[in-house]
């Protein structure tokens, strides 16, 4: 019997990298909270400390006031998502040896496995690397017909 194991990314990487596509989609446009909440079915307080963090970050410039919201700091086709991962997904431990302050394992420095999952983290980061904010906006007009059409009465979904 096989079974799929499963990897799965946070909901903070999610839609940091939802709100980084949509600003990139409507540039150079200003887009809400609202708006990125409202497109994505997203709750708008946990988009709050996204937009936050994006811009004490650099990778957002905000604009304070009544027609506010945030619009992309540098061009998406030099913001890549392995760098947003790697950012919300900190620290990328997969397992307790990759940690030198956590950790407990005596097979340190000899272990093939704790080799390999290393080789597989930097092969899985090195593919996001080449992917960039501009790559998963490359789409544009199907993805705003898309965000367009959505239904605020449908039950929300998680898309990734």
């Amino acid at each position: 019997m096989s079974q799929e194991a499963e990897l799965r990314l946070t909901q903070y990487s999610n839609f940091a990298l939802r709100t980084l596509q949509l600003l990139a989609l409507r540039a150079p446009a200003i887009v809400s909270v609202e708006d990125v909440a409202r497109a994505h079915r997203i709750s708008r307080s946990h988009l709050v400390k996204i937009a936050h963090e994006l811009g004490r970050r650099g990778y957002v410039t905000t604009v304070r006031g009544r027609n506010g919201g945030m619009q992309l700091a540098r061009p998406a086709d030099q913001i890549t998502v392995g760098e947003i991962i790697r950012w919300t997904e900190a620290p990328l431990a997969l397992v307790e040896c990759f940690d030198p302050e956590t950790n407990t394992c005596p097979l340190l420095g000899v272990c093939h496995l704790s080799r390999g999952l290393q080789r597989a983290l930097r092969a899985f980061l090195s593919v996001l690397d080449d992917l960039t904010i501009a790559d998963i906006a490359i789409n544009r007009s199907a993805l705003l017909e898309r965000l367009a059409t959505v239904n605020e009465d449908a039950p929300a979904t998680r898309c990734a």
